[in-house]
């Protein structure tokens, strides 16, 4: 194909581009062959546009209190996620407002979709490990449908049951995609009482006509700033801008990605954590977090951008958690409120997230109750089987399953989809040395792989 940044390749996959999945090499050998004109070492200057969403994007004034910007959350040396093991981040005027979920990174957020809810995509099912095998919102799946209106689905379901219907929840931003792009996520922290906690729209306006109001009609035109909502629009486009073109925030550069390109050999445990991470009746992570290039030589993005309840225990790390009436349901709120949110089978639903560059995050899941990828791991393949391992007791000694999501929702967690297929007294999924292959092939992940430093590991 002709040369170009593939970095942009999903923004034209977003308008078309057919996405024809196709299987890698065998683990320990390099995946393909080597190639010196893939794209992915480009360097292109950024736009005047995004040279100005990087200042805002490192601008503490813009924040109500003045001492936080965007990359104060979102912390470049550390591939733009939190430098620190919080749970939730503090934020608010006085950086003393604690956040309610955990703060995804900023990386390789380009390729989102917009939200929506219907058919998965073809795309995604080529490259998923066992096609059409996961599940989640069965029992509400085969329940009388309880919802009515345009938006009505069984939108959790992704049953293997022929007539079924498989219609998912995918795509959008945060947690909970209550937004649609780069644009929206951009703003919405600006004026969050525990993020940078502007009192309102008027003054984030305020605070850009100040500061950057020439930069703003040099590149808008001088009407621009005479219009509150379009001047905050265009600060929104300019920090996606900046996203985009920016090449830290989509490097490509793990090991796994120079394993694909035919440019390094991975260790016998990352290789055996690898063929676990594809195995439907093991790990069967790539189910969700797709790892396989695409036809036409795009790397993957490691998640399928689609909504997932898995039941992680409740985090008392988190001050809103010390409300027992309180819960964090996903889709269904607190930070959502609209059609898709009034609909009970999307209760307890989060976004799979990129692993991407997973082994430097230090909490995990939407509420950040773990803390380590071993410790994760061992959730996935021990939740059912030995839920006592993974959940509080009560008083009488009671495991308290799936104590993060109210009792109506729970029927949303998948069940299904191995390893969360077992049952108590079936052996897990994974024992711990195979845990131990998995994690060590989630490390190969990180980007800024350097093969000059990994010996003879490395492909000649």
């Amino acid at each position: 194909m002709p040369l170009i940044n593939r970095r942009l390749l999903p923004l034209i996959a977003l308008a078309g581009l057919s996405l024809a999945g196709a299987a890698v090499g065998m683990a320990s050998e390099p995946a393909a062959s080597a190639s010196t004109t893939d794209g992915y070492d480009d360097r292109v200057p950024l736009s005047a546009m995004a040279q100005l969403g990087k200042k805002l994007f490192f601008d503490p004034s813009l924040s109500g209190g003045g001492q936080i910007s965007c990359a104060t959350c979102h912390d470049p040396a550390n591939h733009y996620a939190p430098a620190n093991g919080l749970a939730v981040q503090l934020g608010g005027l006085h950086l003393d407002q604690p956040g309610i979920r955990a703060v995804p990174s900023l990386a390789y957020k380009m390729s989102t979709p917009s939200f929506s809810i219907g058919e998965e995509s073809a795309a995604d099912e080529a490259a998923e490990a066992s096609p059409m095998t996961e599940a989640s919102g069965v029992a509400l799946a085969n329940a009388p449908a309880a919802v009515t209106g345009p938006l009505t689905a069984q939108a959790v379901v992704k049953a293997e049951a022929a007539a079924a219907v498989n219609l998912v929840p995918q795509g959008g931003m945060f947690w909970d995609g209550r937004v649609d792009s780069l644009e929206e996520q951009a703003l919405q922290p600006m004026i969050s009482p525990f993020e940078m906690a502007n009192a309102d729209a008027a003054t984030v306006y305020a605070k850009l006509k100040e500061s950057y109001g020439k930069e703003i009609s040099a590149l808008f035109g001088d009407n621009i700033l005479s219009d509150q909502d379009m001047t905050i629009s265009e600060i929104g486009f300019a920090l996606a801008r900046y996203q985009i073109e920016e090449n830290s925030f989509h490097p490509y550069t793990s090991k796994y990605d120079y394993y694909l390109r035919g440019k390094a050999m991975l260790t016998d445990a990352e290789a055996r954590g690898l063929k676990l991470f594809d195995d439907a009746n093991k790990g069967n992570c790539a189910s969700c977090h797709l790892d396989k290039m695409t036809g036409d030589g795009q790397m993957p993005n490691f998640t399928d951008f689609e909504f997932e309840a898995l039941g992680a225990p409740r985090n008392p790390a988190i001050p809103a958690n010390a409300d027992v009436h309180y819960y964090d349901t996903g889709i269904c709120g607190p930070l959502r409120n609209d059609t898709y949110s009034a609909q009970q089978q999307n209760c307890g639903l989060f976004k799979t997230p990129t692993l991407r560059n997973v082994a430097t995050r230090q909490v995990f899941f939407h509420n950040g109750v773990y803390r380590t990828l071993e410790d994760v791991t061992r959730f996935y393949v021990r939740r059912d089987t030995n839920p006592e391992e993974i959940y509080p007791k009560d008083a009488s000694g009671k495991v308290l399953k799936y104590d993060d999501l109210p009792p109506q929702y729970q029927a949303n967690i998948d069940v299904i989809d191995a390893p969360m297929n077992r049952k108590p007294g079936d052996a897990p999924a994974l024992n711990d040395a195979e845990i131990a292959d998995i994690v060590a092939f989630l490390k190969t992940l990180t980007d800024g792989y350097d093969p000059a430093k990994d010996g003879i590991k490395a492909a000649k």
